[in-house]
């Protein structure tokens, strides 16, 4: 070996030796150098895109609602001197445009009468729409039914009344319990 090869493979020596102490090699740390810890971060990011996804859908399907009933209400009808009971909520010139559905729940307290329920509502100027519901389940069963198909209407802007009506000659039975609740209208 000559000097220049002795040389070289000193300064080769010196200078991975001060390269070492100066410079350590940035790596990771140990934290992410785990299977624990890497695994984790997976799973949590995997919930949080679930969950994320599942809160939309949620929004989508949300309905956004007017209470107009939030106690139940109760219809004890008896016919022989009446020939109709209704249950009657005052709207007050409420504007209906902006609402697309009515929606209540309903039932019937006498599991063997045959019981039909009139919804009608009711303008300032006397217009009326009306649709009937027949049978009335025993349990308590949801109805959602659009504005539209109240046909009697021609201005939602200020509505009267919505009534619900049980007429003698639409039960079975002369004496019966209905109960409503959660009347609303959708959007």
């Amino acid at each position: 070996m000559d000097k220049k090869d002795i040389y070289e493979h000193l300064a080769k020596i010196y200078l991975d030796a001060s390269s070492r102490k100066k410079k350590k090699t940035r790596g990771y740390p140990k934290v992410f150098k785990n299977p624990f810890f890497i695994s984790l971060v997976f799973v949590s990011a995997f919930a949080f895109i679930l969950f994320s996804n599942f809160q939309k859908k949620k929004a989508l399907n949300c309905e956004l609602a007017l209470v107009l009933l939030a106690d139940t209400a109760k219809i004890n009808f008896h016919f022989d001197p009446a020939r109709k009971e209704t249950y009657t909520i005052h709207l007050n010139k409420l504007n209906l445009m902006r609402f697309r559905a009515l929606a209540f729940s309903v039932k019937k307290a006498n599991y063997e009468n045959i019981i039909s329920l009139r919804v009608e509502f009711t303008t300032p100027f006397r217009e009326r729409s009306e649709i009937y519901f027949k049978d009335i389940p025993h349990k308590w069963q949801d109805y959602k039914i659009n504005l539209s198909e109240f046909k009697g209407i021609s201005d939602w802007s200020e509505m009267s009344n919505l009534t619900f009506a049980i007429e003698e000659w639409n039960v079975k039975e002369k004496r019966g319990v209905v109960y409503i609740d959660n009347v609303r209208l959708l959007r």
